[in-house]
C-alpha cells in the first residue's frame, strides 16, 4: 500500500513539473545571445568578408559583425565556413546565431534561411584570363572552355537559370575552394573561367592583373546577412533595427567606402612591374623590414609597401626636392630620428619604421579601423596638414577622424578659399589621397603572395607562391 501511495506521488510530482516547464517561458534568441553573452556569427575568409589587416582582423562583414555585437553589449565568436552548404545547415541546426558571409540574395535560399536587410549590390560576371582565349560574348563562346564555380553559390543557381537557354552550359562546382581560389586559378590559366561578384573582382584583380570581366550575369543583386527560419524574430528584427541605424548615420555608407573606394582608382597595369620588384628586389631587404617591423610593433608587408610607395625599393632613389633613400626621409627628418645616412637601407627602412610609429601614436584620438590610413597621409603630406583637414572636414559638417571624411577634403588644400584659413597652408592635397590608396593595394597584395610571415631573417625561396584562398 505505501509503495502504490509513493508511485502516486512520484507520478504527481513528475506531472507537476512538465506542467511547470511548459508553462515557463522559453528565452527568445536575442534573449539567449545576450543570456550568453557572445554573438556567433559564420563567415568566409576574404578580401571582402574577413581577414588579418595591417592591425588586426578586418574586413566588411567583420566590421559589420562587430559592431552589431558591440550594439547587443556581447563578445563577437566568429566561425569560418568556407563551404556554403556547412554554412547554411549550422543555421538550419542553431549552430549559430547569424551569417556575415558576402550572401546573395536568392529565392532559393529565402527557403532556407531569413535574410535580414541588404547592405551592398554587386553584379555576377564572367571572368577569363586575359591572352588565353578570345574574349566571350555570351554562353554561346563559353561551351568550349571549362568553367568552375563555387559549389552551392548562388551563380549555380543562375547558372540553372541560363541553361534553360543554353542547355550545351557545363560546369563544375568545386566544392572545397572560395571564389579568390577560383580566380586565382583562372589567372593561372588552369582554368578557362569562373563567375564571381564584382565586389570580390575589383579587389582580386590587384594581386590577379591578368583577369578580364566578358559580360554580368544578371542585373545586381543584393547581399544581406542569413539567419535561420524560425517564428522567433527578435533577433532578426534587432539586426534589422541595427542596419536601419547604420544607414541612417550614414556609418553603413562610410564602411562600404572605406573597404572598396581605394580599390577603385588603382592601376591594374602596374601590377606586374610590382611583381617583378617582388622577385627581384625585395628579397635582398625583406630581413630588414621584419626587424624594424618587429621593433616598432608594425606589420612588415606594411613597411615595405610604404618603401615601394616611395622608392620602389631603390635605396639610393632621390626626388627634385631632397629627400632621398628608401624610405625617403627629409634630411630634417633624418637628423630628428639620429640618421646619418639616408641611403643606407638598413637606416632608412629602421628611421622610416620609427618615423611611422611616432606619427602613429600621435593620432590616437582617430578609432582603429582608420587610424593607420591618417597616420600614412602624415606621412606624405606632413602632420599639420592633415590636421588643418580634420578642421576643414568639421567646418564641412563631415566627420574629422573618418578617413573617408578627411581623404574627400584633402584636395581642398589646392584652394585658396580653403587653404588660407589653415595654420600650414597650402599642399598638394591630391597626393595623400593616391599615396594612401596605392600603400593600402600594395600591403594586400603582399600580403596575398606572401605564402606565409618567414621568421625574421629568413627570406622564403619563392615570394610569388600562391597562398590558400584564406586571407
Amino acid at each position: 500500500m505505501q509503495q502504490r501511495v509513493f508511485a502516486t506521488l512520484l507520478g504527481a510530482a513528475a506531472l507537476t513539473g512538465i506542467l511547470l516547464n511548459a508553462c515557463t517561458p522559453q528565452h527568445s534568441a536575442l534573449e539567449q545571445v545576450l543570456d550568453s553573452g557572445e554573438l556567433r556569427v559564420y563567415t568566409r575568409n576574404g578580401p571582402t568578408t574577413y581577414y588579418q589587416g595591417p592591425r588586426g582582423p578586418a574586413g566588411l562583414e567583420y566590421e559589420l559583425a562587430r559592431s552589431f555585437a558591440d550594439h547587443l553589449g556581447v563578445r563577437l565568436k566568429l566561425v569560418v565556413k568556407d563551404n556554403l552548404e556547412e554554412m547554411f545547415i549550422g543555421l538550419r541546426k542553431g549552430r549559430a546565431d547569424l551569417a556575415a558571409a558576402g550572401l546573395s540574395v536568392t529565392e532559393q535560399r529565402r527557403h532556407q534561411v531569413r535574410f535580414a536587410p541588404a547592405y551592398q549590390q554587386i553584379t555576377p560576371q564572367l571572368v577569363y584570363r586575359q591572352g588565353s582565349l578570345p574574349e566571350p560574348r555570351d554562353f554561346s563562346d563559353v561551351r568550349q572552355g571549362y568553367l568552375e564555380i563555387v559549389a552551392n553559390s548562388s551563380h549555380a543557381e543562375q547558372l540553372h537559370q541560363i541553361q534553360q537557354s543554353h542547355p550545351d552550359l557545363q560546369w563544375h562546382e568545386n566544392p572545397q575552394a572560395g571564389s579568390t581560389e577560383l580566380l586565382s586559378l583562372v589567372a593561372q590559366g588552369l582554368i578557362d573561367y569562373t563567375v564571381a561578384d564584382s565586389n570580390e573582382i575589383a579587389i582580386n584583380r590587384r594581386y590577379f592583373p591578368e583577369l578580364r570581366v566578358a559580360f554580368d550575369l544578371s542585373k545586381p543583386r543584393q547581399l544581406a546577412w542569413a539567419l535561420p527560419r524560425s517564428e522567433d524574430t527578435s533577433l532578426y528584427n534587432e539586426v534589422k533595427h541595427f542596419f536601419e541605424t547604420q544607414r541612417e548615420s550614414g556609418e553603413l555608407a562610410h564602411r562600404v567606402k572605406q573597404n572598396y573606394e581605394y580599390v577603385r582608382n588603382y592601376d591594374y597595369a602596374g601590377t606586374p612591374f610590382f611583381m617583378h620588384h617582388m622577385r627581384s628586389r625585395m628579397p635582398n631587404y625583406q630581413a630588414l623590414f621584419e626587424t624594424a617591423a618587429r621593433q616598432n610593433d608594425l606589420d612588415w608587408r606594411l613597411i615595405a609597401a610604404v618603401a615601394y610607395q616611395e622608392s620602389h625599393w631603390n635605396p639610393l632613389a632621390v626626388s627634385p626636392t631632397g629627400v632621398r633613400g628608401m624610405m625617403m626621409l627629409t634630411n630634417v627628418t633624418a637628423e630628428q630620428l639620429g640618421i646619418a645616412d639616408r641611403t643606407d637601407p638598413a637606416q632608412s627602412i629602421e628611421g622610416g619604421a620609427r618615423y611611422i610609429k611616432s606619427l602613429y601614436q600621435r593620432f590616437e584620438d582617430i578609432p582603429e579601423d582608420d587610424r593607420m590610413w591618417f597616420t600614412l597621409a602624415a606621412y606624405n603630406v606632413g602632420l599639420g596638414h592633415v590636421r588643418d583637414v580634420q578642421g576643414i572636414t568639421e567646418q564641412l559638417g563631415g566627420d574629422p577622424n573618418k578617413w573617408s571624411d578627411v581623404k574627400t577634403n584633402l584636395p581642398l588644400l589646392t584652394q585658396q578659399k580653403w587653404y588660407q584659413r589653415t595654420r600650414y597652408g597650402y599642399a598638394r592635397g591630391h597626393e595623400p589621397v593616391t599615396y594612401v590608396n596605392n600603400i593600402r593595394s600594395y600591403y594586400d597584395i603582399l600580403r596575398w603572395h606572401l605564402r606565409t610571415t618567414p621568421a625574421p631573417g629568413q627570406i622564403p625561396s619563392s615570394i610569388l607562391a600562391y597562398s590558400s584562398p584564406a586571407l
